[in-house]
C-alpha cells in the first residue's frame, strides 16, 4: 500500500468500478464521490458529489461492450471536473476505445482513434495513462502527454513462476503486424521466438507455380552438372551444352527416382533448417489433412468465381508480376502492415476458400505462447493453437494478451478448444462474472498495482521509467 496522496481525488466510470477500488485501496483512498446516469431516451448524466477546486483529478475509464456510453461518460466526467476548477484532469484509460481504428484503411475512411483523442483534448483533458496502445504511434494523435505503459513485465513474471521449464518456451506471433510485441518479449525472457502466417491458397495453374516448377529442376541439378572438378574440355564442353539443351525433354534423375520409388514414397529432405518451416490446410478456420477434400481447388478470383485446374488464366503476366511484388496498399504504396486477423476471420469461415497456413519456427515437444495485444475473436487464435499442435507438435499452448475484449462466444470457444491449456489477459477489460466462472482455462492478472504506481508518480512528478522494468526472479 502506498501512502495516502493529500490533493488527489480519483473517480471511477461504470466500466471498470472494481479496478478503480482495488487502485484506490492501493493508494490507501476511496473513490471520489459521483452521480452516473443515463435519462429515459439514453443520455447520459453526471454529478459531482465532491468539491474538486485545485485537486489533482483521476477519472478511471476503460472500453466496455457499451463502448459508445463508455466514452461519453468519460467525456462528460472530464469536463465536469474541468468545469468544477480541478487543477490537473487524468484520464486513465486500461483499454484505450477504437485503439485498432488508427490508420485509415480506405479513401473515405475516419481515423476514429485520433478523433476520440481530439474529444479528450476538447473536454478538458491534461494527460493521459493507457496501457498497450495497439500502435505505439497513437501518442501522436494526442495535444498533451500520454504514458503508454506494458503488461509485458507482469505477463513475463506470470511465465516464469507458473509455466514449467519455461526457459525451452517459444513465443509465437500469430500474424505479422505482431512481430514487434513477440521479439520484446522473447528478448526480455531470452527465448526463442516464431511467426504464423495465414495466406489464401493460391491456385495450381498460376504463373508463379508455373514459373517455381520451370525452376524445379535446378534445385536439383542433374548429375552431369556436379561431374568436373578440372578443366573442362571442348569435348566435355560440347556434350555439357547438349545435356543443357535437352534438359527439359529429358528425365530429369529426381523423377526417375520418384518413379522407382512409387508416388507414396517421394523423396525428403534432409536439411535441419527446412523443418523449420511447416505448412498446413485452413478450411473454416480449422487446420486440417493433407488428404482432406476440399469443394475449391484453387483460390476464388477477384469476381468471386472459382478457377478451374484445366483453364488457363489470362492474366498470366499480372498473376505473374503479383507473385514477385507486394501487392499495393489501398492508399498506395506497399502499406507498413496488413489487416489484422480479426478483421479477416469472417473469410476463413467460408467454405469454398481454403487457406494456407505457416508457421516458421521448431515448437516441437516445447510450451508454446502466442501473444498479441487484444483477444476479440477466437478464429485467429484456434487457427494458430491447431498450427503449433497438429503440425508443429508443440507441447502446450498459451494464449496471451494484454486485453480480453472477448467479443461475442469467443471465451466460449477458446475454452472448447483442445489445443488451447490456458488464455492468460490483464483485468483493463471488464469481462462478465458469469464467463469467467465457464472458463476454467481463463488467468485474470491484475493491473491495479501498475496504475496505482504510475498514479502515484505522476501526482509527485516521479519518473516512471521503472515501470517499464522487468522484475527480478
Amino acid at each position: 500500500m502506498f501512502p495516502v496522496m493529500r490533493g488527489t481525488l480519483v473517480f471511477s466510470g461504470t466500466s471498470c468500478p472494481d479496478l478503480t477500488s482495488k487502485i484506490c485501496s492501493n493508494l490507501g483512498m476511496t473513490p471520489a464521490d459521483a452521480e452516473l446516469s443515463q435519462f429515459s431516451n439514453g443520455e447520459t448524466s453526471v454529478r459531482i458529489l465532491t468539491s474538486v477546486r485545485d485537486k489533482d483529478v483521476f477519472v478511471v475509464q476503460s472500453g466496455s461492450p457499451t463502448i459508445n456510453d463508455t466514452i461519453m461518460e468519460l467525456l462528460i466526467m472530464i469536463s465536469a471536473c474541468k468545469g468544477g476548477s480541478a487543477n490537473k484532469v487524468t484520464a486513465v484509460l486500461p483499454y484505450f476505445p477504437y485503439s485498432r481504428q488508427s490508420k485509415k484503411k480506405s479513401h473515405r475512411g475516419a481515423i476514429t482513434a485520433r478523433m476520440l483523442a481530439n474529444l479528450l483534448h476538447v473536454a478538458g483533458v491534461k494527460h493521459v495513462i493507457t496501457v498497450d496502445l495497439h500502435a505505439s504511434q497513437m501518442q501522436g494523435f494526442f495535444k498533451c502527454p500520454v504514458d503508454n505503459l506494458h503488461a509485458e513485465p507482469l505477463i513475463a513474471r506470470w511465465i516464469r513462476l507458473n509455466i514449467p521449464n519455461w526457459r525451452e518456451a517459444v513465443v509465437v506471433s500469430k500474424n505479422a503486424g505482431g512481430t514487434k510485441r513477440v521479439t520484446s518479449l522473447a528478448d526480455a525472457l531470452k527465448l526463442n521466438f516464431g511467426l504464423v502466417t495465414t495466406d489464401r491458397k493460391r491456385a495450381t495453374n498460376m504463373t508463379a507455380s508455373m514459373i517455381m516448377n520451370h525452376l524445379d529442376g535446378w534445385d536439383h541439378p542433374p548429375a552431369f552438372m556436379n561431374r568436373y572438378n578440372g578443366p573442362v574440355s571442348e569435348d566435355q564442353d560440347s556434350q555439357t551444352l547438349k545435356a543443357l539443351q535437352g534438359v527439359s525433354a529429358q528425365q530429369s534423375p529426381i523423377e526417375e527416382l520418384r518413379e522407382q520409388e512409387g508416388p507414396q514414397d517421394a523423396l525428403e529432405y534432409n536439411d535441419e533448417r527446412a523443418k523449420e518451416v511447416t505448412h498446413g490446410r485452413l478450411i473454416q478456420g480449422h487446420v486440417v489433412a493433407d488428404d482432406f477434400p476440399s469443394s475449391a481447388q484453387s483460390d476464388a478470383g477477384a469476381d468471386g468465381s472459382l478457377s478451374q485446374p484445366g483453364e488457363e488464366d489470362p492474366m498470366t503476366m499480372s498473376h505473374a508480376s503479383s507473385f514477385f511484388a507486394p501487392e499495393p496498399h489501398a492508399l498506395g504504396g506497399s502499406g507498413d502492415a496488413g489487416a489484422s486477423s480479426d478483421e479477416e476471420e469472417d473469410k476463413f469461415k467460408d467454405p469454398k476458400i481454403e487457406h494456407m497456413i505457416t508457421l516458421v519456427g521448431n515448437v516441437k515437444d516445447r510450451p508454446v505462447l502466442i501473444v498479441d495485444d487484444m483477444i476479440d475473436k477466437a478464429g485467429s487464435w484456434i487457427a494458430a493453437a491447431e498450427t503449433v499442435v497438429k503440425r508443429g507438435r508443440a507441447k502446450k499452448v498459451y494464449c496471451m494478451a494484454t486485453h480480453g475484449v472477448f467479443g461475442a462466444d469467443c471465451l466460449e470457444q477458446l475454452q472448447a478448444c483442445d489445443c488451447i491449456d490456458q488464455i492468460i489477459v490483464t483485468n483493463s477489460f471488464p469481462i462478465p462474472e458469469k464467463k469467467i466462472k465457464a472458463a476454467s482455462k481463463l488467468v485474470i492478472l491484475d493491473l491495479s498495482f501498475l496504475l496505482s504506481e504510475a498514479i502515484r508518480r505522476n501526482h509527485y512528478g516521479e519518473s516512471i521509467s521503472p515501470l517499464f522494468q522487468h522484475f527480478a526472479e
